[in-house]
């Protein structure tokens, strides 16, 4: 984990974006650009997170809920994207999201019928994402995943298992089609 600093550091030109909570659990690295529509949510606790040389595109919710998101250096989010915090999230270097995925360390509990799923609690395990992964269009990464290095997902796949290292996954639940050799 990263040492918190105890302001954020942004250029001139991301000084726009919204940011909701406290200013100083929330790091930005150097040359790092993140659009004026994009919202940083730590209200709930937690801390974000993002390292040197990343592009965050238009539109992007990245929001703690009282978890930790790291986001490593070299890594762009692409618009529309949605990264909650709960049970933790980690996304390595050099990481590829594109536009409309969906990232989701936790999960609703459901076990019991006569209470409503609202008030059964909820889940986190956290998800880690390792370095050179490309995640596809329209992706959603469901709570206790682990996705490892030089991974490829398909667009539209809907992550629920740990995802081994130079692996192309696709489809709904995702299942390994090649291993990058």
């Amino acid at each position: 984990m990263w040492n918190l600093l105890s302001k954020l550091r942004l250029k001139k030109d991301n000084s726009s974006f919204t940011l909701k909570g406290n200013r100083q659990n929330i790091v930005v690295g150097k040359n790092t650009h993140i659009d004026s529509t994009v919202i940083l949510n730590n209200e709930k606790g937690g801390t974000i997170e993002i390292g040197d040389n990343c592009n965050i595109l238009e539109n992007v919710i990245i929001a703690t809920y009282g978890g930790n998101i790291k986001i490593g250096n070299h890594t762009s989010i692409n618009p529309f994207c949605v990264l909650y915090g709960h049970g933790n999230l980690t996304i390595g270097n050099e990481v590829r999201i594109a536009t409309h995925t969906v990232i989701i360390p936790a999960n609703h509990q459901f076990k019991d019928l006569d209470t409503p799923i609202r008030l059964q609690g909820i889940e986190r395990k956290g998800i880690k994402i390792g370095d050179n992964v490309w995640i596809g269009a329209g992706v959603n990464i469901l709570d206790g995943v682990n996705i490892e290095k030089n991974s490829i997902i398909a667009a539209g796949a809907v992550v629920t298992k740990d995802i081994k290292k130079n692996a192309i996954v696709g489809g709904v639940p995702a299942r390994v089609i090649k291993i990058r050799e």
